[in-house]
């Protein structure tokens, strides 16, 4: 058949990534109209396909009322015509939209108090044409997501000591239950890649809607309720945890692999969604007590931060893959660098670092030496890892890890800022691929860093960065009381 080596040239198996059937089905179309060839129909495609990529499976991924069929475990070939096809169409499709979109839905909330897919937006809205246009380009950057992800479970909210309200043990049953079933309709949007949405449920959830649009919610817990709630110590932790499980599994669905080719247009709307988030939230949460604010925004600001980080990160990747690729780029490289004066560097870095000089000379050393291997981008990824294992072994499984990792962060950005030094002041002609790889290095560096501690104190990455956001939120707070009682006093 005809299209069978057209598939092999287009298309490869992958773990975790999903393709939708009648996106599959259109691109083939589209083949045959180039090619002046007859088409097979979709149920004869469809076999052809399985015959090729043996395992596959279908699933039915989407909203209700808007979810569609979709091959789980093959996605384009990176080096595929298709992707700049679709990449383009998506990014035309997108500069159509207006910067504020109307509303979108009216959300038809069914509590029924056994199902989960609640807030999932099966309301009656019929997408116009433009918006059509939206989803259905939309549909081929899925394959770039990891939809497989689900929700991790939430810890039980116990209030113990905390509870000077008397609330009663249905409010907390029914603010579990009513989170967890919110937590899954957003995570449900992101992966129709519907970050509009988004809004919706923040103010749906939290009272900001009309009272007609909240009329179930309301009856499992009415609003009072919820403020008083809010007030608690006890769920304000509980919350926070909730929302660094969920945030940390929106990271993984949207960029599950930093290094791995993500369309640029793809990479834009999740920018431009992570811009977006702390105004939504801010917006739906104005009448809800500050504490729980704060704590919700600063969950959502590690979240928008850690997306804005790792799609730079990723934009880093593909454009340092092409200068590692570059043999006489490379060969460029290791002539320069074999000039820098390195004992002098370690000289002026030692008093500030306090490295030991074996070490230093090693990776020194070890980067020559991976660099003149002409190593790929994936080969020098598990070198930067293996630094990291190396320096931080000693501290593993004692309280002074974190403190540890920030300290060798510190220590490599200046050693690699004293090396840019060297090759500004020769005028090395290689600068300009020295400053792009260590720009790349220095933020892969981060991102392994932020993961190790993580995982050595338990927490989320997104958890980590939460911690943090939170402390200046909460010392920008007591700034601006003490202001006040300034000038009033």
């Amino acid at each position: 058949m005809h299209g069978l080596q057209w598939l092999l040239d287009n298309y490869e198996t992958a773990e975790g990534v999903s393709l939708p059937r009648s996106t599959l089905y259109n691109h083939y179309l589209r083949h045959c109209q180039e090619q002046k060839l007859d088409p097979v129909n979709a149920a004869s495609f469809g076999k052809l396909i399985r015959s090729i990529f043996m395992g596959l499976r279908t699933r039915r991924l989407g909203t209700r009322g808007n979810s569609k069929y979709h091959y789980y475990g093959i996605r384009v070939k990176p080096d595929s015509p298709l992707n700049r096809l679709q990449e383009d169409m998506q990014y035309m499709a997108l500069r159509q939209q207006p910067v504020q979109q109307k509303q979108r839905f009216k959300p038809v909330q069914k509590f029924d108090g056994s199902s989960g897919e609640n807030y999932s937006g099966g309301g009656q809205h019929h997408p116009c044409a433009a918006e059509q246009t939206v989803i259905a380009q939309s549909q081929h950057h899925q394959q770039f997501l990891d939809a497989s992800r689900a929700l991790p479970d939430f810890i039980e909210l116990e209030l113990g000591q905390s509870n000077t309200e008397n609330i009663s043990p249905d409010d907390v049953k029914a603010l579990q239950s009513l989170y967890r079933e919110h937590c899954e309709a957003i995570l449900d949007v992101v992966v129709n890649l519907q970050f509009s949405l988004i809004e919706k449920l923040w103010q749906t959830f939290w009272r900001y809607s009309p009272p007609d649009s909240v009329e179930g919610i309301e009856a499992r817990l009415p609003r009072s309720q919820l403020l008083v709630l809010c007030r608690n110590e006890a769920v304000l932790k509980w919350m926070s945890t909730c929302d660094h499980l969920m945030y940390q599994a929106l990271v993984e669905i949207l960029i599950p692999d930093v290094l791995r080719p993500i369309p640029s247009a793809l990479t834009q709307a999740i920018r431009n969604f992570a811009k977006s988030l702390e105004g939504w939230l801010s917006n739906a949460m104005n009448a809800i007590p500050q504490r729980m604010i704060q704590t919700k925004i600063a969950a959502v600001s590690a979240f928008a931060q850690t997306l804005r980080r790792y799609t730079s990160l990723n934009h880093l990747a593909q454009a340092a893959r092409a200068v590692l690729q570059n043999t006489s780029q490379i060969n460029q490289m290791l002539s320069d660098l074999n000039r820098v004066d390195f004992a002098n560097v370690q000289e002026q870095a030692s008093w500030v670092c306090q490295c030991e000089e074996g070490v230093v000379q090693h990776l020194e050393q070890d980067f020559k030496a991976t660099l003149q291997q002409q190593s790929s981008l994936e080969q020098w990824a598990a070198w930067l890892d293996n630094v990291v294992t190396q320096v931080l072994k000693p501290y593993e499984h004692r309280p002074s890890f974190p403190r540890a990792a920030r300290q060798f962060l510190l220590k490599w950005s200046f050693y690699s800022s004293m090396v840019i030094r060297d090759l500004t002041l020769r005028s090395a002609a290689s600068f300009g691929s020295f400053h792009l790889i260590r720009l790349l290095y220095d933020e892969y560096m981060f991102y392994l860093v932020e993961h190790r501690v993580a995982q050595a104190t338990g927490e989320t990455s997104i958890g980590v960065m939460g911690e943090v956001q939170l402390w200046h939120l909460m010392c920008f707070s007591v700034l601006v009381l003490f202001e006040i009682v300034y000038w009033i006093v």
